[in-house]
């Protein structure tokens, strides 16, 4: 699905040379690329591997690219690689890596669900380093805000924040006055509440009507 859809906004040579093998990764800081490469040879040929390294230190952000010669084999790497590594397709080569990473932190990357399903980070490190990035631009909490322009039900939000693992209650409101959406979600970690919001904010829901999303303080100390 996300491959057809791709094609229809551009050339197809153009988008599978650029957008439709290669895959962004998030990895170990210990990972060399000849462990990049070892990880992720079994879904298809790789064309290259490169590590994201601080332009100043040469040490690795933990992030990385995988290019594949078929977009079939950066498909099946997105939906079959061990959701840690949180693959998704990287954007255009003429789109810059800082910035594309500090997209991927900060939800200006496309709102669409891509390759797994709401992949959860499972290893510490990974948590740690998304928690730290969250929180210089705002502080972070365990409970969110969900607004929209368009009503929605209980059943309907529990089942989408329900993706992420940890969630303990949702509360749905209504406007009577504007017939707009607004809930209140709260997961059991912060680090839950995070990737929520980092997969969720903007996210079509129903299509056509994107879903803002904002920390609430819930009267813990954001850094923990």
């Amino acid at each position: 699905v996300f491959i057809a859809q791709s094609r229809a906004s551009g050339s197809h040579r153009d988008l599978e040379d650029e957008e439709l093998t290669r895959i962004f990764v998030m990895i170990p800081k210990t990972y060399t690329e000849e462990d990049l490469r070892e990880k992720f040879k079994m879904y298809g040929d790789i064309e290259y591997c490169s590590i994201i390294k601080n332009k100043t230190t040469g040490e690795s952000k933990g992030l990385g690219y995988v290019r594949y010669l078929k977009p079939s084999q950066a498909a099946r790497a997105i939906e079959e690689c061990d959701r840690s590594y949180r693959a998704i397709l990287a954007e255009p080569k003429n789109k810059s890596s800082e910035s594309f990473e500090h997209d991927y932190y900060s939800n200006a990357m496309r709102p669409e669900l891509r390759g797994n399903t709401l992949p959860f980070c499972m290893q510490p490190e990974f948590c740690s380093f998304e928690k730290a990035e969250t929180r210089i631009q705002e502080p972070v909490s365990k409970r969110l805000s969900v607004i929209s322009r368009l009503p929605f039900t209980q059943e309907q939000l529990f089942a989408l924040f329900d993706l992420v693992p940890g969630l303990e209650y949702c509360d749905v409101q209504r406007d009577p006055h504007t017939n707009s959406g607004y809930a209140v979600i709260q997961y059991s970690t912060a680090a839950s509440a995070i990737y929520a919001k980092y997969k969720l904010h903007g996210f079509e829901y129903p299509p056509g009507n994107r879903l803002t999303v904002v920390f609430l303080e819930d009267g813990n100390d954001s850094s923990e």
